[in-house]
C-alpha cells in the first residue's frame, strides 16, 4: 500500500487559509442575506446560487485544512 505523508502547513499558509475561510464565510452570509431581501425572484435565485458557490469554496478549504491535521 502506498502511504504518502502530507506536508505540514506553515504558519503563513495557515494564516492565509484562515483569512480565506473567513472571507468565504462572509460571502456566503452576504449573498444569502441579499437573496432573502430582494423582491425579484430571478435575482434572488442568482444570489442564492452565488452563496452556494462560496459555500462550496468554504467547504473545500475546510476539507483541505482538516486533511493536513
Amino acid at each position: 500500500m502506498n502511504t504518502t505523508t502530507k506536508p505540514e502547513l506553515t504558519s503563513k499558509n495557515l494564516a492565509i487559509l484562515n483569512d480565506q475561510l473567513g472571507a468565504e464565510a462572509l460571502l456566503v452570509h452576504k449573498f444569502a442575506q441579499a437573496a432573502q431581501t430582494v423582491q425579484d425572484q430571478a435575482l434572488s435565485s442568482q444570489l442564492s446560487s452565488i452563496s452556494n458557490l462560496h459555500r462550496k469554496h468554504y467547504d473545500t478549504l475546510l476539507n483541505y485544512l482538516n486533511s493536513h491535521q
